[in-house]
């Protein structure tokens, strides 16, 4: 396991106490906390942190629990200093407990995944340390894999996966689960540093598989202050999957992401039908049969045990589908699944008002979309010159079903009928 230590040291300056108060926002959780620029891009930060913290919890099903505020510190680039990071993280131990520190240096060709990209590993800090705020002075702290941290990129809602699958596809040499483990994506050129994001994304996936691979992945993120320097025993360690034969399930995982139709966009009718069948949530009871519930009838009651672990299925499910699904749905999915993880954690203040706007914006849509499909499809088959085929058969099913007028035989009409094709020849 990477093992960064972290340089500790608390400076007290008298002028500090008279300078003026910096400007500062709180995001709505409250464990961010930015400094400096504008209220605009403090706002832009502090949404991105909330998103990245979101997108995190819904894929580990879990709540939000954090006790370490997270300090954002937004700087202009410095002509004076241009070798200055656009993004570094800063953690460390004072007397009044951990610290963490992320400073963004902003500037017109700011690279928004790197900013991102250290979000997420000061949130996962963050989740590593929670339990342990007490740690002596000079402690080797421990970093987030770079696979999780790309992984779990990989995963979120809005990221282009296609790249990374065609970069597995194209290669032909795949490393072992041990191997890959030990790789420093730092060290690697772009083309590697992709192959890297596209096994990252295989092992996330695959660790999420399992009914309690978010759970497990929760826990193992937990525990990582106390990982060895050997990963891939770790792993073995927190799930049962890999304890068998770890690198057959490690190709099949990779041979999975390989298949690049699971990839392909649905279209909206698609969508529709598979949001359908997504929101009949399927909770079983003891001793009687498994039942399908609307989400909109378990916004009305208080969810039991069974239906809340259905919800946060659910939640991650719609997490995985907004990535498949036709754009113009995706804000639909993506605010069903949000609706879904209140409802699992028990919060349905307003939820019934929310869930009633979102049913109406998505019949709304559906007939928008349903008008627009009828239009193109009524345009393709009566104005277009060249049609894409898809009216082939019915256009000449129709012909074939009129009456064909029958031809006189007589020798003047022969002759006419001769002449009419040499002129139009």
């Amino acid at each position: 396991m990477k093992r960064a230590a972290f340089l500790i040291c608390v400076v007290f300056a008298p002028h500090m106490f008279c300078a003026a108060p910096q400007e500062r926002s709180v995001s709505p959780s409250r464990q961010f906390i930015v400094f400096g620029a504008d209220a605009v891009l403090r706002g832009a930060v502090s949404d991105a942190a909330e998103r990245t913290k979101a997108n995190l919890l819904a894929l580990l099903r879990q709540r939000d629990n954090w006790t370490v505020p997270i300090v954002l510190n937004l700087q202009p680039q410095q002509a004076n200093l241009p070798e200055l990071a656009a993004a570094e993280l800063r953690f460390s131990q004072t007397g009044f407990g951990l610290k963490l520190q992320l400073d963004v240096t902003f500037s017109q060709d700011l690279d928004v995944s790197l900013v991102e990209r250290e979000l997420l590993r000061a949130i996962l800090l963050e989740m590593i340390y929670r339990k342990r705020p007490q740690l002596a002075a000079g402690t080797a702290f421990i970093e987030p894999p770079d696979w999780l941290i790309d992984g779990t990129l990989a995963l979120a809602p809005g990221h282009d996966r296609g790249q990374l699958v065609e970069a597995l596809t194209a290669t032909e040499n795949t490393p072992t689960l041990e191997k890959f483990l030990q790789q420093r994506p730092a060290i690697l050129d772009s083309a590697g540093r992709v192959l890297y994001r596209a096994y990252s994304l295989a092992l996330v996936q695959m660790l999420l598989e399992p009914k309690d691979g978010a759970a497990r992945l929760a826990q193992y993120i937990g525990r990582l202050s106390d990982a060895s320097n050997d990963p891939l025993t770790d792993l073995k360690a927190q799930f049962p999957l890999l304890r068998s034969d770890a690198e057959e399930t490690w190709q099949s995982s990779l041979h999975q992401l390989r298949n690049f139709q699971a990839y392909q966009l649905l279209t909206f009718a698609e969508s529709e039908r598979r949001l359908g069948e997504l929101l009949q949530v399927k909770a079983s009871e003891a001793n009687r049969p498994p039942k399908l519930t609307s989400v909109a009838e378990l916004a009305k009651r208080k969810p039991s045990a069974n239906e809340k672990m259905a919800l946060n299925n659910l939640s991650h499910e719609l997490l995985v589908f907004v990535v498949q699904a036709n754009p113009v749905l995706r804000p639909i999915a993506r605010e069903y699944g949000e609706i879904a993880a209140l409802l699992a954690r028990g919060k349905r203040r307003g939820i019934v008002k929310r869930l009633s706007r979102l049913e109406t914006t998505h019949k709304q849509l559906a007939s928008r979309m349903s008008d627009i499909d009828d239009y193109m499809n009524w345009f393709e088959a009566t104005q277009m010159k060249n049609g894409s085929g898809n009216f082939t058969d019915y256009l000449k099913a129709i012909d074939q079903s009129q009456p064909s007028i029958s031809k006189r035989r007589d020798p003047l009409t022969v002759y006419v009928d001769a002449l009419e094709d040499q002129l139009e020849n």
